[in-house]
């Protein structure tokens, strides 16, 4: 059966930017894995980059919104074949908070979030799918105690959380727990 990863960037950075790392874990992934990765809707306010919502200053009233969109484009992609069941939403930085944010919401295969923030008054359902968060000791752009709130959160049941060691970023000694988890999530049942 057919088996789908998403990727969604970081604030000020484009789709672009992860399709290297997607296109790393389709080839080592065991089985074909279709790699979608996602623009965000918005302009950066730097131009050359996007947004899926603001952030400096924190718009935090357009996250429901950008969280809709999100799960609408998640949806439409799932008419084409690729059920949400055989999907992995993964997330960088701003596009973390929204891989939690949506996809623990849907019926996914799992989430994975590098680097990323619960955003306020966030409560997940307890039901939600497995879930990775990863988050860097040194990060100096999203704090690391982010990971501890985001742990909070969730059904421990269902989550893993991974501290690494350096920054804002997805480092290469991550790659076989990524390629560990992506494989546990789409296994067939």
């Amino acid at each position: 059966m057919p088996q789908r990863l998403v990727l969604l960037h970081g604030w000020g950075a484009t789709a672009a930017d992860l399709k290297p790392l997607g296109e790393q874990l389709a080839a080592q992934h065991p089985e074909p894995l279709d790699v979608v990765c996602l623009e965000a809707p918005e302009p950066h306010p730097q131009p050359g980059g996007r947004q899926w919502y603001g952030l400096f200053p924190s718009d935090w009233e357009a996250v429901p919104n950008a969280v809709q969109r999100l799960t609408a484009r998640l949806l439409e992609l799932s008419n084409d074949g690729i059920p949400l069941e055989r999907t992995v939403l993964f997330g960088f930085s701003q596009g973390g908070a929204m891989a939690l944010s949506c996809g623990c919401s849907l019926p996914l295969a799992g989430v994975i979030s590098c680097s990323g923030y619960p955003h306020p008054n966030w409560q997940p359902p307890l039901d939600h799918p497995p879930v990775l968060a990863m988050h860097g000791s040194a990060d100096e752009i999203v704090p690391p105690d982010a990971l501890d709130r985001i742990k909070t959160l969730l059904n421990p049941e269902h989550y893993q959380g991974v501290l690494f060691k350096n920054g804002h970023t997805i480092p290469i000694e991550m790659m076989q727990p990524l390629n560990e988890t992506l494989q546990k999530m789409l296994k067939s049942p």
